[in-house]
């Protein structure tokens, strides 16, 4: 496997199954019981399983750390999930990527390049919004590209999320969707995702379409994808990054159900 992501987006076998690590609550965080040792070794512990189940890709993320802050996370939270990320480096040969929320873009960069994962997975890199954490008034793109060429991460992808979920976009509403992934490819986006209203939510098969038809970047659906719909959003979609339908009840909080894992390959091979 190349540590490249740039080398990883372009070797995508269409369509990619990126599987979702939602990593326990981190510390100083209000949820957070576990050591982050005992976080490390649970992640370590899915990433077996979703690589045993023939998933591509694997993406950790900080999702129990609810509720997040808006851009600014603390130290102890980088540290945290550096170790973490590292873990799971040592044990699985797939692509790695990383987010941390919420809009930490900054952050997740520098966790990639220490951690070696190929991309992070980036929200308001474009435009404004206003997020469950509240507005996010500055468009990330500039800042974030000067950074990664600063640090030397060059070689870590950027996903963009485009009109995401969990948030408002009445702002930008006369911005359509394929407006606005044209603009995040300009900005320098090296791959777009595109989104349902919430975690779990389907990702409609025309808006994927849509922003395949905008750029030339890689797309990935970025929620609500089950086996029955993978042949609606295959035709457009290079990588779909599922979450909640691997885990245990279908329920984004608990760990993978390999049963589900399976059925996800399959599905995803079938198309």
């Amino acid at each position: 496997m190349s540590n490249d992501g740039l080398t990883f987006l372009r070797e995508l076998e269409r369509p990619a199954l990126v599987a979702m690590i939602h990593v326990g609550a981190l510390p100083g965080t209000p949820r957070s019981q576990a050591a982050v040792g005992e976080l490390a070794r649970a992640a370590v512990a899915e990433a077996k399983v979703l690589v045993a189940g023939g998933v591509d890709a694997i993406m950790l993320e900080n999702m129990h750390d609810v509720p997040y802050m808006n851009r600014v996370v603390g130290p102890e939270i980088v540290a945290s999930i550096t170790a973490i990320c590292s873990t799971v480096r040592a044990v699985v040969d797939v692509p790695l990527g990383v987010q941390v929320l919420a809009g930490a873009n900054r952050e997740a960069l520098a966790v990639a390049q220490a951690a070696g994962c190929q991309f992070v997975r980036c929200e308001g890199f474009v435009f404004s919004h206003i997020a469950d954490e509240g507005l996010m008034p500055d468009a990330d793109a500039g800042p974030l590209l000067r950074y990664r060429k600063m640090i030397g991460a060059e070689q870590v992808a950027i996903i963009a999320d485009v009109k995401k979920k969990h948030s408002s976009h009445a702002v930008t509403a006369d911005v359509d969707l394929a407006e606005t992934a044209k603009a995040a490819a300009l900005f320098g986006a090296d791959g777009i995702v595109v989104t349902g209203t919430a975690t779990g939510q389907p990702t409609k098969p025309v808006d994927v379409a849509a922003v395949a038809d905008a750029v030339d970047q890689a797309i990935f659906v970025g929620s609500g994808v089950t086996p029955e719909n993978v042949v609606d959003l295959a035709p457009h979609a290079d990588a779909l990054i599922v979450g909640s339908y691997l885990k245990r009840d279908g329920n984004w909080e608990n760990g993978p159900d390999p049963a589900r894992v399976a059925a996800m390959a399959k599905a995803v091979r079938g198309a």
